[in-house]
């Protein structure tokens, strides 16, 4: 006779994965672009779908740098590129200019099968490899450049990690210490946490437009040695989230700095081509590097990144970027290539849109005239959207914002008055997040907190992107500034904070 089977004479079955068993890397982990408020501004979206009232008709997502989901449009010849790549019947289409053709067929002879569903080697396909070699030695005036040294890689974000991984490694005083700007992009301190190495800060200069101060690096370098050992030094130039574009005299100083202590130095350099003010200019870390001399040029360890999801053509989606890796040690390069292969190779379409940002069209070609129009227009409006940021937030009281000299984000101190502090506190959150928080609940408006990003103790920021449209981020800004004299109302006076 067959037994019945009850709830209640069967022993539950434990859980494998829970909260204790847990890699405590993986808990370490925080990630504030899509951080708590981000789960809110979802919510409160679905709500809104859903017939919910709010004092609101829409949330205003300004809390991440995706360009094509702020309205951008694509670039018409970087879409046309990776669609004959993705269906090579269209090459016989009359609707595609032939300078397109021509470069999606070169990029579909370096595939397998010639086509961009194969795999491709784990660094990249090698013609594309040898446009970035070109485009890194177009861009730095002659500064040579070998394709072999350059990596194909899903975003600049897996070249990151990648270089994290291998130089991560040792316990105690000899454990790996990363120097990192503070405030930084959360990739790097996620990485650190997850990797259990140490994160060491270096504080950008607000009062001098978030520059790079190397008696600062000195002062975090000597105070790390005595706990850990610091292995390498990461820039993000121009800045994420503080804006700003580094001098060439700043970044020779780094280079000194990382030559005398034996640093490897990670340049992250995906808003190259987003330098808005008139009297700044990009100057990579290479190029600067090799005007130093041959005893740096050839000594100094610099991995430099670059990006699809960034600059004019802001192709998040592709997951495409690219590494360039210098002076590395042959045997540690092998095991670099190692270390890629386990990932076997990035998304082939990706890479075919890097090779569009590297090898754009040609002023003798016939896609040129359009190309540089949109190029041009887009480049425009951000610059133009960066002057406005930072002109209306300055006119609010109780917040200060440096210029926008380049990148896609504003990153302003604000003034949060002493009982807003401790109501944030009694909440268990920071009080730029509680003032996030009330903005997004009262507005629709979706910014990041500065806790996010690191900030100086007893100081508050936000970061907010300047991608949306010019009305749009015009009412966002409006929004912004009625807010926040409310919120200074709501918790002090607006003439004590005169005083």
């Amino acid at each position: 006779m067959a037994t019945v089977v009850t709830r209640e004479n069967i022993k539950m079955r434990e859980k494998t994965l829970t909260m204790e068993t847990l890699n405590p890397q993986v808990k370490a982990v925080e990630y504030a672009v899509r951080g708590p408020i981000v789960l809110k501004a979802g919510e409160i979206e679905r709500g809104l779908q859903q017939g919910q009232k709010h004092p609101f008709t829409e949330v205003i997502k300004a809390n991440i740098g995706d360009a094509h989901a702020m309205g951008q449009k694509p670039i018409t010849f970087l879409r046309q590129v990776v669609a004959l790549c993705s269906f090579p019947e269209l090459l016989e289409s009359p609707s595609f200019p032939e300078d397109a053709k021509v470069r999606a067929g070169r990029i579909l002879q370096g595939c397998g099968g010639q086509s961009l569903g194969s795999y491709s080697a784990s660094q990249g396909v090698d013609c594309i490899r040898r446009d970035i070699a070109a485009y890194i030695k177009q861009r730095d005036k002659g500064v040579p450049a070998d394709w072999d040294n350059v990596y194909l890689t899903t975003g600049a974000s897996d070249g990151i990690v990648s270089i994290l991984k291998m130089l991560v490694s040792g316990q105690g005083l000899s454990r790996c210490g990363v120097m990192i700007p503070i405030p930084q992009y959360p990739l790097y301190s996620a990485a650190i946490a997850e990797m259990d190495a140490v994160q060491i800060n270096y504080y950008l200069d607000e009062d001098h437009c978030w520059a790079l101060d190397i008696n600062e690096l000195h002062r975090a370098y000597l105070a790390a040695k005595e706990h850990c050992h610091p292995r390498v030094i990461c820039i993000i130039n121009p800045g994420n989230p503080t804006g700003q574009v580094q001098s060439k005299k700043c970044i020779e100083e780094v280079l000194h700095f990382a030559f005398e202590e034996n640093l490897f130095v990670m340049a992250d350099e995906v808003y190259q081509d987003n330098v808005y003010s008139t009297d700044c200019q990009f100057h990579s870390f290479k190029k600067v590097l090799y005007e130093m001399g041959p005893e740096y040029f050839n000594t100094v360890e610099l991995a430099s990144f670059h990006s699809t999801s960034k600059g004019y053509s802001g192709e998040c989606g592709f997951r495409g970027g690219y590494m360039e890796v210098l002076n590395l040690d042959p045997e540690v390069k092998a095991q670099l290539v190692k270390l890629l292969s386990v990932r076997l190779c990035p998304p082939v379409s990706g890479q075919a849109a890097m090779d569009v940002i590297v090898n754009p069209p040609l002023p003798h070609e016939p896609s040129y005239p359009q190309f540089h129009e949109e190029k041009s227009t887009i480049l425009g409006a951000l610059a133009e959207k960066a002057r406005m940021t930072e002109h209306i937030l300055n006119a609010v009281p109780g917040i200060k914002c440096n210029p926008v000299q380049g990148a896609m984000y504003a990153f302003p101190s604000i003034f949060i008055p002493p009982r807003a502090v401790e109501e944030a506190k009694a909440l268990g959150m920071p009080p730029d997040m509680l003032y996030c928080l009330r903005l997004l609940e009262d507005t629709g408006i979706c910014i990041v907190p500065g806790s996010g990003f690191g900030q100086r103790e007893g100081t508050h920021h936000f970061r907010m992107t300047i991608l949306p449209s010019m009305e749009k981020l015009k009412v966002l800004l409006e929004k912004l500034r009625d807010f926040h004299i409310k919120f200074l109302k709501k918790y002090s006076s607006l003439e004590e904070l005169e005083r």
